[in-house]
């Protein structure tokens, strides 16, 4: 079995073990057997950076073998210089959802781990799979843990939330089946990305094309103005499907941009470039300014991640290598990031029962080591230089910049709204006298949730000091996709 598959199946390995042989009053077992599986599959991930070859955008790790033969459906699977990082992002999320929950959850514990194991390979899957219907296959099956994750251990508003967020997403993906087809049929009966990218294609069907798989990822990303499903869904969601969501979920779909939109429809891509553009700044400024009048602070975290996830999109689609390359940057921050500022309100959650912001203050008196971490976390959502949250966001403004001055100077906007609203949540939960009785009582963190934190902290100030690692791999890709964008594909 090659390093990809391991990465796939050995998390859907342990839950399955889980689901057949877990049970409450084994919860302790269970919880070890998720931790250890956790941590099993994020190291198999490892060989993958390891033995990555920089300075070639060519598939990596390449596996193929035949699925279904008679509409040549193959398991094809590879990584390059884009999609590595997510590989080994969504493993490292996993092991730190994992240990976020180890409390939390009382009830139908094997589940509710084997839910998440399952999730993260089927997510690896979407990020190597080589084959458009294995893509698919991987891409809508992420929906059933996340659905279940949601509907069974959220809020009270669970299948409300639950129902919503499948229905949006699945009717979405709808439109990008028939596209898939469609190239099947014009490819002369093949599903391989490859065979894809060298079709010549009409100018309308690239653009029905391109709109077609705009309807799956926008959804997905959330762009606006099809956003709307992300908070109600993040205030119902359990801390770490939030977590899992903001961190890879949300990734699904501007990684199909890079892998279906521009490099199947490039002539397309460029034609609806400003309308992109124009969608990605309402998503930077106006949800931006959304988030400043939240009360809960869940909701400000998800409506944060609409206009940070506007950032890469406006990186993808002014055609510099800098912002591209900024944007794929601030996809991985942003997973480290938002993991953070879920996993935060969720233990303070845990103590007070309360998401309302009005329902702290001055945190800071009775848990100060959980503060510092909360305090690194929000520079770090606030784009502090010297944290994650600041590289991605740079790379994206100087591209825009360099594409055209107002269009940059917009997007620069952002950090100061960022900062806004990270620092009046900040302000208002955990500074000044304490405010209540709630607030006095508080525990501050544990060796589990230290570790928790920590492990995050470290990847936001690894990344935000020494980003190098990161733009080394994906250097060559995102040249080579830019050049394959440049060339007209027109028949």
């Amino acid at each position: 079995m090659g390093l990809l598959s391991l990465a796939i199946w050995t998390p859907i390995f342990f839950g399955v073990i889980l689901l057949a042989l877990g049970r409450d009053d084994q919860a302790r077992s269970v919880r070890w057997i998720a931790l250890i599986g956790a941590i099993v599959s994020f190291l198999v991930t490892l060989p993958l950076y390891g033995g990555f070859e920089i300075g070639t955008s060519a598939m990596q790790f390449v596996e193929k073998a035949s699925w279904i033969d008679r509409f040549n459906v193959n398991y094809h699977l590879g990584v390059d210089g884009i999609s590595l990082w997510f590989v080994l992002l969504t493993a490292f999320i996993n092991v730190v959802v994992i240990i976020a929950s180890w409390e939390s959850i009382t009830s139908r514990v094997n589940q509710y781990m084997a839910a998440f194991l399952i999730l993260s390979g089927l997510m690896i899957g979407v990020f190597a799979a080589l084959d458009g219907m294995l893509f698919y296959v991987f891409f809508e099956a992420t929906l059933i843990p996340m659905y279940l994750i949601i509907g069974v251990w959220g809020g009270p508003r669970k299948i409300y939330a639950a129902f919503k967020f499948f229905l949006y997403t699945l009717l979405g993906s709808l439109l990008m089946l028939i596209a898939l087809i469609f190239l099947y049929v014009k490819s002369g009966g093949s599903f391989d990305l490859a065979v894809w990218y060298k079709l010549p294609l009409g100018a309308t069907a690239q653009t029905l094309l391109f709109f077609a798989f705009l309807a799956a990822f926008a959804v997905k990303v959330p762009m606006w103005p099809v956003h709307t499903w992300l908070p109600d869904v993040h205030v119902e969601a359990p801390t770490g499907g939030s977590a899992v969501l903001a961190a890879i979920m949300l990734k699904l779909g501007a990684y199909g941009f890079l892998r279906f939109s521009l490099p199947i429809a490039p002539d397309a891509s460029r034609e609806w470039a400003g309308l992109m553009i124009a969608l990605s700044l309402i998503a930077v400024i106006y949800v931006g300014l959304v988030a400043m009048v939240q009360r809960d602070m869940k909701k400000l975290v998800a409506y944060s991640s609409v206009a940070h996830m506007g950032f890469v999109t406006l990186g993808f689609f002014i055609f510099n290598d800098i912002g591209v390359s900024g944007g794929i940057v601030q996809m991985i921050a942003h997973g480290f990031v938002s993991a953070a500022m879920f996993l935060c309100i969720g233990v303070l959650y845990d103590r007070v029962h309360s998401r309302e912001i009005a329902s702290y203050g001055g945190v800071v008196n009775t848990m100060p080591r959980f503060t510092a971490f909360a305090l690194l976390f929000a520079m770090a959502n606030a784009g502090l230089p010297g944290t994650a949250g600041f590289v991605g966001e740079w790379m994206v403004i100087l591209g825009a910049v360099r594409f055209n001055f107002w269009t940059g100077a917009a997007a620069a906007s952002a950090l100061i709204f960022g900062a806004a609203y990270t620092l009046w949540m900040f302000k208002r939960v955990y500074l000044g006298p304490v405010a209540n009785d709630d607030v006095k009582g508080l525990a501050d963190i544990n060796s589990r949730e230290f570790l928790m934190l920590a492990l995050l902290a470290i990847a936001v100030l690894f990344m935000g000091i020494y980003p190098k690692p990161f733009t080394d791999v994906m250097d060559s890709s995102v040249i080579d996709l830019l050049k394959h964008v440049a060339a007209s594909k027109l028949q």
